[in-house]
């Protein structure tokens, strides 16, 4: 996805004036060429991850929309502050791109990994975030935020689904449908996870929706998906901490008896390198954990 990024980056560069890109000496050599093509619009400040927001909103202030890059902890996290008031709190538009994500490079160790980022987000207005989990969806959601004007996250990762989905920013897809009326869950799936989601509940009674934006949430489509269903229990799994969108869907079904359950990246540390293969697994988001977790909490899906 970080690969598809840049190239995607480096041609809006080329396709609208509008478009800059401004870098935090993470893949800054990757855009070399680009930066000789237009040095008014590739910006590297140096390992200053909060000049990098506060350049991104100075470039905003002036009617460019500016495309801000690093990893997810240092993009989200450490500027955080920056992130709320130059670009929040100026009104101003921005589309940051994070790589790597939660569990992706263990070898960077915790400084690398960013499982709060999304949660972080969800305490400011006005956001929309993007989780793709194949390059090629990557690429649609970061045009469609270029073209726009708003603030968007765009959350690439390492890890990634087989193939790519005619995804629709804003809305979530429909995959998989269960038995109609049967009592089995509606599991969202997020970005990368879709691939486990989908090997966790083969055979199983249950709805898949696959979301690349999560932010806003999709209620409408969870709310169609749930219509048919003998319960109202929604599963959603996501690429960062476990959780995060439960309120989402409680607001979403505030009018109805239901039951949610927030699959996720545990709150306790994972203290140890290894591969991001094994973190997935500590964390219970490999198929194999997934489909104990979901059916030791919805027996239903049983058919």
């Amino acid at each position: 996805m970080r690969d598809r990024f840049i190239s995607t980056a480096s041609a809006l560069l080329d396709e609208d004036p509008r478009v800059a890109v401004v870098l935090a000496d993470i893949s800054a050599a990757s855009f070399g060429a680009a930066a000789e093509a237009h040095p008014d619009r590739v910006v590297n400040v140096g390992i200053r991850e909060q000049l990098l927001v506060s350049v991104t909103g100075g470039l905003a202030l002036t009617g460019i929309r500016p495309i801000a890059h690093t990893f997810g902890s240092f993009l989200v996290e450490r500027p955080f502050e920056q992130v709320k008031l130059d670009l929040g709190h100026q009104g101003v538009g921005a589309v940051l791109v994070s790589a790597l994500g939660s569990y992706d490079w263990p070898a960077g160790g915790r400084t690398h990994m960013s499982p709060g980022d999304v949660a972080l987000l969800d305490t400011l207005p006005g956001w929309t975030v993007h989780v793709p989990g194949h390059p090629d969806e990557a690429e649609v959601l970061l045009r469609d935020a270029a073209a726009g004007d708003g603030l968007v996250y765009v959350r690439l990762s390492a890890q990634s689904n087989a193939v790519a989905r005619p995804v629709v920013p804003g809305r979530f897809l429909t995959v998989r449908e269960g038995v109609p009326g049967g009592g089995g869950p509606v599991v969202v799936a997020v970005g990368p996870v879709l691939d486990d989601v989908l090997a966790a509940t083969e055979g199983l009674d249950a709805t898949v929706l696959y979301a690349t934006t999560v932010r806003p949430f999709d209620a409408v489509t969870l709310r169609a998906a749930l219509a048919g269903r003998g319960s109202a229990d929604v599963v959603v799994v996501e690429p960062y901490l476990a959780g995060t969108s439960v309120p989402f869907v409680t607001e979403a079904l505030s009018d109805r008896a239901h039951r949610v359950l927030g699959l996720g990246v545990s709150r306790e540390e994972v203290r140890h390198y290894g591969t991001m293969a094994e973190h997935i697994a500590a964390h219970g988001l490999d198929a194999r954990s997934l489909r104990q977790r979901i059916t030791d909490w919805a027996p239903k899906t049983r058919r």
